[in-house]
């Protein structure tokens, strides 16, 4: 995935960092401040932790009532085993229905799939409606840089360039102005489209349905206003009942954006009845493996209880100095540091598990209280246990391993290291270069040891 070359570009990308540092002022305090508003907003974290836990224990289960109830409501339901599957259906459905355009809400598992691409070589056109997305796809399908807000790392100055580049209108400053352009570009789409696709938040085991969380109103208008809506999704978005979704609604949007509830949250069942003015013609649910089977049955299995609300990435330091084109894929920040290497092959994303600094974070803000560290910890041990390290660093590491296991010999080993950190200090008792650790002090400097080891300051204090 190439994480340290793409981050240290990032680090020196000046609009990048202008733009981050814009971002970093943004959701933090939002969430903040929006979850004081519930008196028990640790008590709901666990109800929605047990809500998720609930489903993957028994997922099978919830995915059978899910399909019954959503095909006794007029829907259809597809399983797609891989990325190309996805694309396949969705084009088989296009086929069937004659659809020459495609209206797309945005869906990250379809960013998976590569799904646009595919639609685009089959000769069909395919607009995405989310503002961010509809950006990049502008800048010839820029990818994604967070899983909620896809161009935040774009300035004002870069959309109004593009803007006018691609629409060829006079060039506009406003957001107000830029957004009322879109829209106007956009409108036509909606009224022209022969199909919606969209993702899906949560799919609803009780009653068939999907449920989508915008801000925008063009998820509403892309699945009621063409004959066939489409929803993709994975196979770990269902939820038992609409209660359910309701709690985990009181998390989502806050810990997202710092919303007490977002603009719109469509709620689709089935398709149009008779005598009914709105809805679709036909309905259809691509419920997504594409590697999450595997994640099920891995010690990892805790990742699948993310509801893609981006705190995690919005609070980690290492995502906040270097956005998320560093990641490489889909799914940037801690969360994708533990999909990514599970979707993709732990040996083709050797860093993302390193990309850490294990500070919590993340795993404190996380709604559904996935501990994300303890995770990249455990693929960090498959990576040794398959030596897929370099050579050195498991040396290294069993070398500190021998030496743990030998408390006399640790004890003195880090005596003897403290004293000899001391002599590699300069004047200010700051270590500029350490021998064979040159990744802690070719960009810092590392404060000397000042006293002696954590034991012998124990050992004295209980004499």
């Amino acid at each position: 995935m190439h994480f340290k070359e793409r981050a240290q570009a990032s680090l020196h990308d000046a609009q990048l960092q202008k733009s981050l540092r814009k971002f970093q002022g943004k959701f933090v305090p939002a969430r903040r401040t929006a979850i004081v508003e519930l008196d028990d907003f640790e008590g709901t974290r666990e109800a929605g932790r047990a809500i998720r836990q609930r489903v993957l224990d028994d997922l099978d289960v919830w995915l059978s009532i899910f399909e019954d109830n959503a095909q006794a409501r007029g829907a259809t339901v597809l399983y797609a085993q891989t990325p190309a599957e996805i694309n396949a259906l969705v084009l088989e459905i296009a086929h069937r229905h004659g659809v020459a355009k495609i209206i797309k809400s945005k869906s990250m598992v379809s960013e998976e799939s590569g799904l646009d691409h595919a639609i685009e070589a089959a000769g069909l056109t395919v607009v995405e409606t989310d503002l961010g997305e509809y950006i990049l796809q502008l800048n010839d399908y820029e990818p994604p840089s967070h899983i909620i807000g896809p161009a935040l790392h774009k300035s004002r100055e870069e959309v109004a360039d593009l803007f006018h580049k691609r629409h060829g209108k006079p060039r506009k400053e406003g957001i107000d102005e830029l957004c009322l352009e879109a829209r106007e570009e956009l409108r036509t789409h909606y009224l022209t489209a022969d199909m919606g696709i969209s993702g899906g938040n949560f799919f609803v085991a009780e009653t068939g349905s999907v449920v989508l969380v915008t801000n925008e109103g063009n998820a509403t208008l892309a699945t009621t206003l063409p004959k066939v809506h489409v929803a993709i999704s994975g196979i770990e978005k269902v939820v038992p009942t609409l209660e359910d979704v309701a709690t985990l609604m009181r998390l989502l949007p806050r810990s997202a954006t710092g919303q007490s509830i977002s603009n719109y949250v469509d709620i689709l069942t089935g398709v149009k009845g008779p005598g009914e003015f709105h809805g679709v013609e036909h309905m259809y649910f691509i419920v997504v493996d594409s590697g999450r089977s595997t994640v099920l049955g891995s010690e990892v299995r805790e990742a699948l209880r993310c509801i893609r609300c981006g705190a995690c990435m919005n609070h980690c330091p290492v995502y906040q100095n270097i956005g998320g084109h560093s990641y490489g894929w889909v799914y940037p920040g801690p969360i994708g540091a533990i999909l990514t290497p599970m979707y993709v092959g732990l040996e083709n994303a050797l860093d993302l598990p390193h990309a850490s600094t294990m500070c919590n974070q993340c795993g404190v803000v996380c709604p559904v209280k996935i501990p994300l560290p303890d995770l990249q910890r455990k693929l960090r041990e498959r990576e040794f246990a398959q030596r897929l390290r370099p050579w050195s660093e498991r040396v290294a590491l069993r070398t500190w391993a021998w030496f743990a296991r030998r408390p006399a010999l640790y004890a003195l080993a880090a005596s003897l290291g403290i004293r000899l950190l001391r002599l590699l200090a300069d004047g200010r008792g700051m270590i500029r270069r350490l021998p064979f650790a040159g990744g802690w002090t070719d960009e810092r400097d590392m404060p000397a040891p000042a006293g002696k080891t954590f034991r012998e300051l124990y050992k004295a204090r209980n004499r």
